[in-house]
């Protein structure tokens, strides 16, 4: 909600500054995002009256005007804008004139003719982006009066981001409210009277659908000029509320928007069909929407239609075959009162997002309708004429009802805020705050205006009455309280820790959406079925993750189209499965590589990241787990990995995770420029971490042997170091693999395997002969179950 802080103290004027202001509304709960000047710096701009124009001698795009702006003699100014004429009141840039961007008004020629300043367009001035001409200003504007005074432009635009519950403060006189109650200063409440109908015509309304519309009024007003010119002021408070000028209808309804808070529309009367009806939409209907864009409508949506087709949808845009046009004489005047329940989510079903949806997905006031009316028809007659019918109402006050009485006990409020308020002062927050109040023994029964949809029970009359008491008065108390430790196993597996690993070796942890688009969910994990989202924040974020690759890769290719190359970046997060009836919530830690395997230096080639780069790190994040060595990894398939490159890990006979490279298609797809590497872990499988132990250092030397096995290619080095192990027992303290060779020499299917034997005793120095015993056990034992042999 942005206003002009001008405007709200003609309803409200504290004895208090602006950042005072802004940072009183903040504490008590309207967070103010911004607050800015409503126009730009310049001076030596005057009202001035064009007298003659004549057309430049030299120019035919010029004209050459006399301009008078109060002293003894008109000024010469050479003026290139079409809608200049004579009798004009205009903006009139004087010579010494410091305009937006430090430009300064000089005597000058333009072809052979003296100018003496400049008449200005409302972009040359900084109140408008871009303009068709100069700024025409009212009739009445007196000439000579600084032009920044006459359109109070010393002024200060304040943007307040309401919660969801607080839209009573989406119009003006809800701000204003807020704010006499705060400073505890009378508020001027705008008279709204009764216009009174000087025709019959009328349009008759079916509530059909009650339950969203409760209350819907209308009303016909013949004759109006929709091409009268807006006054200047509500142009002005339109703007610096970021809305534009549309024209004496729409501009009167979004005044009335921004005053009241009640979102309003027009029709034009003659493409209406008989009556009103409020109805939900039949399936299939279609409508365009003012701005031309075509929907198709679902039956859970309500609309506005005739007796032949649907108009508008309701509280939320009206359709452009019923618009208002610049033909239009006779329009149809709408207030209604939609609940929130209707319209919450069905903006966001069709693209949308309006000023009126925004309102009534948090509710309005469902007794301002007919003030609403009232002072919106008083507006249009006084801008654009027209002869008004009666207000046509159809209303189920049912189902508005009235609001909760709620008893509010005085030794509760004290409790609660922790802190002694007096009665009396207890009772002047809730007048001001416009609530019905019942003095009781002990304390009061409370009723809440109409507007206030967020007052339901008595911790809410609690808030209020502490906001407004003002936190900064409650005093700062340490409580007492027992606390229990909660015990811990000391071989937990530690995802701090865990952490600080990967970023030890380069990675950097990221945190991304839950939600995810359903396309690149179904790319990256087409085996489980996203959960959809009933009311999703946009289209690409319809389904809860079922994996947190989808999050990862759009990161790295945010990351890649902006130059950054080489991405090592992990997250621990949920996913979420459905599982039967439930949904079950998994806690992952993933990650992603790709680009070079080491930042650019002088000494080391870029080489490329790799398979065995990512299960390196994958290996030190499991060597924090308990028996590390338990961890196998296995060949396997995922359709979002290269079918030769993906393995799933295994702790014993269970799966706990999987890793591999990108498939080439899903990389084309995702337009990444690099190859990336991807890993996931079940953390709820590796819960048992491993506790340090000390194992005393052998004081006697250590051998080593080397030697070359020929195995089958399928053979991984993780089986032949397995039997090598399992044969040898404690003697072999380390294998370390330093060569793979296939080619010459080496049959064809077959592969050559070098490996470095590491051989140890703690209890004496190993002879030849011991030494000789393992490697032929050990080699006894690789034939036959590998059918390795030493090669030549």
């Amino acid at each position: 909600m942005k206003f002009s802080e001008a405007w709200l103290r003609e309803w409200v004027d504290p004895p208090v500054k602006t950042q005072e202001l802004a940072d009183q509304l903040s504490m008590a709960g309207l967070e103010v995002d911004s607050v800015t000047p409503v126009a730009a710096s310049f001076q030596g701009v005057v009202v001035g009256e064009v007298l003659e124009k004549e057309a430049h001698p030299d120019a035919d795009k010029l004209s050459v005007c006399q301009v008078t702006v109060g002293g003894d003699e008109p000024l010469q100014i050479v003026c290139g804008a079409r809608n200049v004429s004579t009798g004009m009141r205009v903006p009139v840039a004087t010579v010494g004139a410091l305009l937006p961007g430090d430009f300064k008004i000089k005597k000058a020629k333009l072809r052979g003719v003296q100018s003496l300043g400049m008449i200005c367009s409302a972009s040359e001035l900084g109140l408008a982006e871009s303009s068709d001409g100069i700024m025409p200003l009212p009739v009445d504007a007196p000439v000579g009066d600084d032009f920044r005074s006459y359109l109070g432009l010393d002024d200060q635009a304040i943007d307040v981001d309401l919660t969801p519950d607080r839209g009573d403060c989406l119009g003006l006189v809800g701000i204003a409210r807020e704010v006499g109650v705060i400073n505890r200063c009378s508020v001027s409440v705008q008279a709204v009277h009764p216009v009174t109908p000087t025709i019959d015509d009328q349009i008759d309304v079916d509530l059909l659908a009650d339950e969203a519309c409760p209350r819907y009024l209308c009303r016909v007003v013949k004759g109006v000029d929709v091409n009268a010119e807006t006054p200047l002021w509500m142009q002005e408070r339109l703007r610096r509320s970021d809305i534009r000028s549309l024209g004496p209808v729409v501009d009167v309804t979004n005044y009335v928007l921004l005053e009241l808070g009640q979102p309003m529309h027009g029709f034009d009367l003659q493409k209406i069909a008989q009556k009103i009806q409020v109805r939900m939409a039949e399936q299939g209907e279609m409508l365009t929407l003012i701005g031309g864009q075509e929907i198709e409508l679902k039956e859970n949506t309500l609309v506005i239609a005739d007796q032949k087709r649907p108009l508008a949808l309701a509280g939320i845009m009206g359709g452009e075959d019923s618009s208002v046009g610049e033909t239009t004489q006779n329009i149809l005047l709408e207030s209604a009162f939609f609940t929130p329940m209707a319209i919450s989510g069905k903006a966001r079903n069709y693209g949308l997002h309006t000023d009126s949806s925004h309102r009534f997905e948090r509710g309005v006031d469902p007794q301002l309708q007919s003030k609403a009316m009232e002072r919106a028809t008083a507006l249009l007659l006084e801008i654009a004429g027209g002869e008004p019918g009666p207000i046509v109402e159809a209303v189920n006050q049912k189902q508005i009802g009235e609001r909760p009485l709620i008893d509010l006990r005085a030794n509760r409020v004290n409790k609660v805020l922790g802190v002694e308020i007096e009665r009396a002062e207890v009772l002047d927050i809730l007048n001001r705050l416009e609530m019905q109040v019942i003095e009781t023994g002990e304390g009061w029964q409370v009723r809440a205006p109409s507007c206030r949809f967020d007052i339901a029970i008595e911790e809410d009359l609690i808030e209020e009455v502490g906001r407004i008491y003002g936190y900064a008065r409650i005093p700062t108390n340490r409580g007492a309280f027992s606390m229990e430790m909660r015990g811990r196993q000391e071989a937990e597996f530690d995802l701090g820790k865990a952490k600080q690993l990967l970023v030890g070796r380069d990675f950097q942890e990221v945190i991304t959406y839950s939600f995810v688009s359903p396309e690149i969910e179904a790319l990256v994990d087409p085996e489980q079925t996203g959960i959809r989202l009933a009311n999703p924040i946009s289209a690409d974020m319809a389904v809860m993750r079922t994996s947190l690759w989808p999050g990862l890769l759009q990161t790295a290719r945010y990351n890649q189209s902006r130059q950054q190359s080489r991405v090592r970046i992990f997250e621990s997060g949920l996913c979420f499965v459905r599982d039967g009836g439930e949904i079950r919530q998994e806690r992952v830690l993933a990650g992603l590589v790709s680009g070079d395997r080491l930042d650019e230096q002088w000494d080391s080639s870029n080489d490329p990241v790799d398979f065995f780069d990512m299960k390196a790190d994958i290996e030190a994040l499991l060597s924090l787990c308990d028996s590390a060595d338990r961890f196998v990894f296995a060949a396997g398939k995922h359709p979002a990995l290269h079918p030769g490159q993906s393995a799933v890990i295994h702790y014993g006979d269970e799966a706990v995770g999987r890793i591999g490279m990108l498939h080439p298609e899903l990389e084309k797809q995702l337009d990444l420029t690099s190859t990336s590497f991807l890993f996931e872990i079940d953390l709820a499988k590796i819960e048992l971490g491993s506790l340090p132990a000390f194992e005393s250092l052998s004081k006697f030397p250590s051998i080593r042997r080397d030697i070359a096995l020929v195995v089958d290619e399928s053979v991984t080095f993780e089986a032949v170091r397995n039997v090598i192990r399992e044969s040898s027992g404690k003697i072999i303290k380390d294998i370390r693999l330093f060569d793979v060779y296939t080619g010459k020499n080496v049959d064809s299917g077959r592969k050559s395997v070098a490996l470095g034997l590491i051989l140890q005793e703690k209890s004496h120095t190993l002879t030849d002969q011991e030494v000789d015993e393992v490697l032929e056990r050990v080699l006894h034992h690789l034939s036959d179950e590998l059918d390795a042999k030493l090669r030549d």
